[in-house]
């Protein structure tokens, strides 16, 4: 077992972030990633299970228990997920993904407990390499149980803060709508402004959702070159 491995933080290109309760943003590692993390720090010698689970469909949530084994050594924690309904006829979309998603949350808890992505929640000085422009004075993780508000950390309320997660949301579908790619967007925002979609400032992601609000297309970036955003 590498332990300086397993509790090494991830780049700030692993980072994502999703919006919390009360409109606060929070930080997290996609289940690839630390999946990835266990097998290379593990040598893959580890295993995971789902002990029990339970539907509450009357609060649209699944919970599942896990443990992760390795080395002797067990850890368990609780997952959960939000059953997803069709909008107009509140049928469920996809029991299967549900549980996928919770049995993957429950998976990342468990990491937790051998150390992995604890920079994230520690709510202190250890934080993930970030650029220059990512950084905030004062700026700290928020624990799993304290979440910080948008203005003292990254997408806050602020201009210079990140793309806020529903700036984000919207800017995907104003773009699915215009028949863009993801890519095509993320190629935009690293012309235009140095960064990819998940690391452009509120304030580039305002102006963004109004050029594409505005009707106009993007230029295609292969075939014109800095033909982006002036």
């Amino acid at each position: 077992m590498n332990r300086e491995l397993l509790e090494q933080p991830f780049p700030a290109e692993a980072i994502r972030q999703r919006e919390g309760n009360f409109g606060h943003l929070i930080d997290y590692i996609e289940g690839h990633s630390v999946i990835q993390r266990l097998n290379d720090a593990l040598d893959g010698n580890w295993s995971f299970e789902v002990v029990e689970h339970h539907v509450f469909e009357k609060l649209d949530e699944i919970v599942v228990l896990g443990k992760l084994s390795t080395h002797g050594l067990v850890k368990s924690q609780f997952g959960a997920s939000t059953i997803k309904r069709a909008r107009e006829t509140k049928q469920i979309i996809c029991m299967a993904d549900a549980f996928k998603a919770a049995a993957t949350d429950a998976l990342k808890k468990c990491a937790t407990l051998l150390g992995v992505g604890l920079d994230l929640y520690a709510g202190g000085d250890m934080q993930p390499a970030r650029s220059n422009r990512d950084r905030q004075p004062g700026h700290h993780r928020g624990s799993v149980s304290s979440q910080r508000p948008h203005s003292n950390r990254p997408g806050g309320n602020g201009n210079n803060g990140r793309v806020t997660a529903k700036q984000h949301q919207y800017l995907l579908s104003l773009a699915r709508n215009k028949g863009m790619t993801t890519k095509q967007l993320n190629d935009h925002c690293l012309q235009a402004y140095g960064a990819g979609l998940d690391f452009i400032k509120r304030k580039e992601a305002s102006d963004l959702i109004e050029f594409l609000n505005s009707n106009q297309s993007i230029p295609d970036s292969s075939t014109t070159p800095g033909g982006y955003l002036n």
